[in-house]
């Protein structure tokens, strides 16, 4: 080594030392304002991808040109490059996967950086989009890495994509009420509501006769931002009104018929003691 610093002389290793820092300085300062210039432009993950791009193909010229310095052939370096290429492609088929289907995810722009995704049994913020995969915050604040080609191949959901969402209320009425009466108290309690919005206009159903109750189903239209708290809001308002309005919210109850063709059931009390009176 002492022999090769000798050789090439201490100007030259100063000169190629130089190009390197310009390099990396220079590709900061390129990807910096790449950002700045693109920040009403594009979105946040093309900025980020693009920014990147820059700064690495600013400093890999420098660095090539520092070794120039040096005295290396860029022949042998590009063919050294291309067999270390051939090899490294064998030995990493998962990651050139990951990083097609990245540029996929690029191109289709299903989801971006601080959109909600769910995924299997998953749920979190995205907060990062890479190449090869992406990264994503669940709201108990744990990480989750997806590689790209799982996001290809499996079915999420973005919950964040439309500025609007629908809240679906489930909510039981016994046998014995008014259903039309029901709805209508339903409709009016969340109309008033300061979450519930005009337009989409809000509508009550029934879906179904449950084994205790007539089941209906109450949707309602808020904004995506408002969604946890107007669920919790809207539940306690229907319970509110439907109790002022004195419609029994029933609990589950199971019913025993004994026929005339059964004996009768055989019932008898017992005391505290367990002696029967």
């Amino acid at each position: 080594m002492t022999d090769v610093i000798a050789l090439v002389g201490i100007a030259e290793w100063l000169r190629a030392g130089l190009l390197i820092a310009c390099g990396f300085v220079i590709g900061k300062l390129a990807s910096r304002f790449f950002r700045g210039v693109t920040e009403k432009k594009l979105s946040t993950h093309h900025r980020l991808l693009g920014s990147m791009l820059i700064f690495y193909i600013l400093f890999l010229i420098f660095f090539l040109s520092g070794l120039k310095q040096l005295g290396f052939s860029m022949s042998v370096l590009l063919g050294a490059a291309g067999v270390l290429s051939v090899a490294v492609g064998f030995a990493s088929q998962t990651s050139a996967s990951n990083l097609i289907s990245g540029l996929f995810l690029i191109a289709e722009k299903p989801f971006e950086i601080g959109d909600v995704l769910k995924l299997n049994e998953f749920t979190g913020e995205v907060i990062s989009i890479d190449l090869i995969s992406i990264k994503l915050r669940t709201f108990d604040n744990v990480m989750i890495r997806v590689p790209n080609e799982t996001l290809i191949k499996t079915t999420f959901t973005n919950l964040s994509r439309f500025p609007l969402r629908r809240v679906d209320l489930v909510i039981g009425i016994a046998y014995n009420e008014d259903v039309e009466r029901a709805r209508q108290v339903l409709l009016n309690a969340v109309n008033q509501h300061q979450r519930a919005l005009e337009h989409p206009e809000p509508f009550c159903i029934v879906t179904q006769f449950n084994a205790s109750s007539v089941d209906l189903q109450l949707s309602v239209w808020v904004l995506r931002a408002e969604l946890k708290d107007a669920k919790s809001e809207l539940l306690i308002a229907a319970k509110e009104a439907l109790d002022n309005a004195e419609i029994e919210i029933p609990y589950p109850h199971t019913s025993l018929y004994v026929g005339k063709h059964t004996q009768p059931l055989p019932i008898a009390m017992v005391n505290e003691n367990g002696q029967r009176s």
